[in-house]
């Protein structure tokens, strides 16, 4: 059922959205912040990389297993209710841990409480927006939204490492107090649009099933590199205590419990459903293509973005030798372009429709991945990498904003916050996928390139290259932290641990090219996905679940 929206005008019009943009902005910005300031904080809460990297993936971690929930909250409870609680509660976890004295009380506060919040605030950005706007201002909105969603995670590393260097890690989470305080306040100015489709009552069961399956899929994930595949590379502990030992991962059994408990929640929403009650996620959604295929589009995009983000600092760092603070700066590029083009098309979306409009952003996304494993050389210059960044964000900037626009607008704005949160939640998952796939790939071709260049080098002695490349390979881990592959024996002649180090930057430079060409693969797949979307500029079907119209 379509409501009208009252007409407002200059600032008043557009306040709404720079409330909802300074939300996603603080949330999305913490997924990143903390990645150039943990030398800083294992320091300051004398603790360990193991224990400080918890508090980076619980935060994923709660954003995967709680956005869908939230979204669905907001459809039953109020958005605008929802949004200001998770901006209350995303306060209260930021204060808590930008005064932790100890790793334990700050995964409580960053990743805990503070994910709780992100996961109530997410979905009610993006479906406030679809409840505040219409027509081309609701493009207008979602090309700003998209662009500050692409662009903040590439500016977390830069405003991290600036308030590390010049005030503290802390100031990063006390600035989230500040913001908070002034969305709960800037909430006045949104305009609510109450559900009056379905009976306001939460499918706890769903909520369990859902979170579990998405945390245990996601986790296997992230923490299969740490701990391996098939067999353990290391015990799991937190804070110290050991929990898991053994030669056989747990990894593979963890993400197989992820799937059976989706394939699970899957069969009970149907039963809610045929008893004529309120799902959790309508599966009824997944039969809407406009929806589907934009969702889509978005997580395999999602997967190629980290893939870049994870292999390209690793070049910077370990070749170029950037620090972290200015490899942020080589990639503003990147983000500076993508600011400029989400909105962008929202203007030339007047005579295009969505669909070309991805469809562009696609190809122009292609050819940054080509432009830059171009510009990635040995002896290029940081810069080289400027025209494919460009690319890229332009590319980004189309295609992320109008796939936003095509999945939301498919539903009535009465249950835009479950399709928000299940958007959100897939593109999550994208990123989880493409860190691992493509961190994967990028750790093993550069292993395999390296111990090839030892085993070939005309300079190394064939007595000890055995040796060599039994302990190169075991460095991978020290060229992904930016300090190169070294041998650490004083017998080892000069010449020798200069052409290792330089067989380290060569295979660096290999394993980014296979990395970003496996990307282009990606993105030519979500082209052909593309094709399924409709054609047409008026793209707010507005179709309801509760009611099958």
């Amino acid at each position: 059922m379509k409501r009208k929206i009252q007409e407002k005008k200059g600032l008043w019009k557009w306040l709404p959205l720079i409330i909802l943009s300074f939300a996603l902005t603080i949330i999305i910005l913490d997924t990143t912040i903390l990645n150039v300031s943990l030398r800083t904080i294992i320091n300051d809460l004398h603790t360990n990389i193991q224990s400080i990297q918890w508090v980076i993936t619980a935060y994923s971690l709660m954003l995967a297993a709680f956005t869908v929930t939230g979204g669905r909250l907001g459809d039953l409870f109020g958005r605008k209710r929802m949004f200001v609680v998770g901006a209350v509660i995303f306060a209260l976890g930021s204060f808590m841990t930008s005064i932790s004295q100890n790793v334990g009380f700050m995964i409580f506060g960053e990743a805990i409480v503070e994910g709780i919040g992100a996961s109530l605030m997410l979905p009610a950005t993006a479906s406030l927006l679809v409840s505040n706007y219409r027509g081309r201002d609701r493009q207008i909105g979602f090309g700003i939204w998209g662009g500050i969603a692409a662009g903040a995670a590439a500016l977390g590393p830069v405003v991290g490492g600036w308030l590390t260097t010049y005030l503290s890690w802390r100031w990063a989470f006390r600035i989230n107090v500040g913001v908070a305080a002034l969305l709960v306040l800037g909430s006045y100015f949104i305009t609510e649009i109450k559900d009056r489709e379905e009976k306001p009552t939460l499918d706890i069961v769903g909520v369990i099933l859902s979170a579990l399956g998405l945390f245990a899929i996601v986790f296997g994930f992230i923490e299969a590199y740490t701990y391996g595949w098939f067999f353990m590379k290391r015990t799991v502990t937190i804070l110290g205590v050991s929990l898991i030992k053994g030669a056989i991962s747990f990894i593979p059994f963890t993400i197989l419990l992820g799937i059976i408990l989706l394939v699970v929640f899957g069969l009970w929403e149907n039963y809610v459903s045929s008893k004529n009650e309120t799902p959790l996620v309508a599966l009824r959604l997944f039969k809407n293509t406009q929806f589907t295929v934009a969702v889509a589009i978005t997580s395999i995009l999602a997967l190629g973005q980290s893939g870049l983000s994870f292999a390209i600092p690793i070049f910077l760092q370990s070749v170029k030798h950037l620090n972290a603070l200015d490899t942020g700066f080589a990639m503003l590029p990147m983000t500076l372009m993508l600011l400029i083009a989400a909105p962008f098309s929202a203007y030339i979306s007047k005579y295009i429709s969505p669909k070309r409009i991805i469809q562009m952003g696609l190809i122009v996304d292609a050819l940054g991945f080509l432009g830059l494993v171009a510009g990635i050389q040995v002896s290029a210059s940081p810069w080289a990498l400027a025209p494919g960044f460009m690319l890229f964000g332009v590319g980004m900037g189309f295609m992320i904003s109008q796939a936003s626009n095509l999945a939301l607008s498919s539903v009535s704005v009465e249950e835009s916050g479950q399709v928000a949160g299940v958007n959100g939640t897939l593109r999550t998952v994208g990123q989880t996928l493409g860190s691992a796939i493509m961190g994967a790939i990028l750790i093993s071709v550069l292993t395999s390139s390296l111990v090839n260049g030892v085993n070939t080098s005309s300079v190394i002695p064939n007595a000890i290259k055995p040796e060599i490349s039994h302990a190169v390979a075991k460095q991978t881990s020290n060229i992904e932290f930016g300090t190169g592959a070294t041998i650490m024996n004083s017998n080892i002649p000069t010449q020798i641990s200069n052409t290792i180090l330089k067989l380290s930057e060569q295979a660096t430079v290999h394993a980014n090219h296979v990395t970003l060409l496996v990307g282009v693969g990606f993105i030519l797949l979500a082209l052909f996905m593309s094709t399924k979307l409709p054609n047409r500029k008026n793209i707010e079907v507005e179709e309801s679940l509760a009611t099958g119209h």
